[in-house]
């Protein structure tokens, strides 16, 4: 099978950058935060009092740090991208490592807050909303490991098409968090 039958069997995910495939497990992984995200709301509407007194024991401003250190590397990653389709291999290699230690700083900064949780007592069994809490981001936290893991091997085998498909990947680490922020730390 040729390149281009091979394309068309994909029909509509074939016009997606980057390889389908990826497309199928990031449309089953929107799906599954969808469904945690609507779980998460259920669950805040039912136990109000308690969700608002869990909120209140976050750092939001490490969250939007966290938000703003996300959005500003998938912002680097798809300058990868632009780079190397222009033929600039060795600036979308730095770019991607700037995205990817941004992923680490992403990482620090929420290893950081589950510490200062659990200094004060709080885990994963503490209530319903802290659950939850560290269900959701722990889940995000993986999520944003094996994007750093995707974006490593396609910085290694940086054809156009691999570095589309990895950063189809992160970018939806992005969206998920810039979803998941204001739903667990601002909206009460």
């Amino acid at each position: 099978m040729n390149l281009a039958q091979e394309d068309r069997s994909w029909g509509a995910l074939s016009d997606l950058p980057g390889h389908p495939m990826m497309w199928v497990l990031i449309l089953t992984e929107v799906v599954t935060f969808g469904l945690l995200f609507l779980t998460f709301a259920i669950a805040g509407a039912v136990h109000h009092d308690l969700f608002a007194a869990g909120q209140a024991q976050l750092d939001p401003t490490l969250g939007g740090i966290n938000t703003l250190v996300l959005i500003t590397s998938g912002w680097l990653a798809a300058l990868a991208v632009e780079a190397r389709s222009v033929g600039r291999r060795g600036a979308a290699r730095l770019l991607l490592g700037g995205a990817m230690a941004l992923g680490i700083v992403f990482i620090a900064i929420k290893i950081t807050e589950y510490i200062t949780k659990a200094q004060a007592g709080i885990g994963l069994e503490t209530d319903t909303f802290f659950t939850l809490y560290f269900l959701l981001t722990g889940f995000h936290l993986l999520h944003v490991l094996l994007g750093i893991v995707i974006l490593v091997a396609v910085t290694f085998s940086d054809s156009l098409e691999n570095l589309k498909t990895g950063t189809a990947f992160w970018h939806m680490v992005d969206l998920v968090w810039v979803v998941m922020y204001p739903l667990i730390y601002l909206i009460g």
